[in-house]
């Protein structure tokens, strides 16, 4: 059979993932739509909740910290705080140790959006993945945690 028509040959594998994961990023940005969020803006949000929930960060994030947990550029991470900002989502204020340095907090607002939407994730996922049975999904999520670098403990 011709390599071009076996989609488990391990050169068609990289296609077949890169489709799967298009597809449910599609899926999900489709999903956020009626929150008025785009991908990165939850990104943020959903960090700055985790950041919010560990009692040694209560003050905020930086926004070179958000930068980087979205592995974007500093000044997409403004644009991106700038517009949960004016969404009343998440507050800035100077940072008391570093007065150059911005921190970023959730407002009650954000958090609540955030929860929202997180629901709605595991809802979408849920639904996504709902195609697998237990045992393929148990299969994917080693499969995919081997590549990641977790493998099975």
């Amino acid at each position: 059979m011709p390599a071009s028509n076996n989609p488990a040959l391990p050169g068609d594998l990289s296609e077949l993932f890169h489709r799967a994961f298009r597809s449910l990023r599609h899926s999900w940005s489709q999903r956020l739509a009626p929150f008025e969020l785009t991908p990165h803006q939850f990104r943020a949000l959903h960090s700055l909740a985790r950041n919010a929930a560990d009692p040694a960060s209560a003050d905020g994030m930086r926004l070179k910290d958000v930068a980087e947990r979205l592995r974007i550029a500093p000044r997409s991470a403004t644009e991106v705080i700038e517009n949960l900002e004016a969404k009343g989502l998440v507050a800035r204020s100077a940072d008391p140790v570093d007065r150059r340095a911005t921190l970023v907090t959730l407002t009650p607002q954000g958090l609540g959006l955030t929860e929202e939407v997180r629901a709605a994730r595991r809802e979408h996922t849920e639904s996504y993945f709902g195609r697998l049975d237990a045992q393929e999904r148990a299969e994917l999520a080693r499969i995919l945690g081997k590549l990641g670098g977790h493998p099975e403990r």
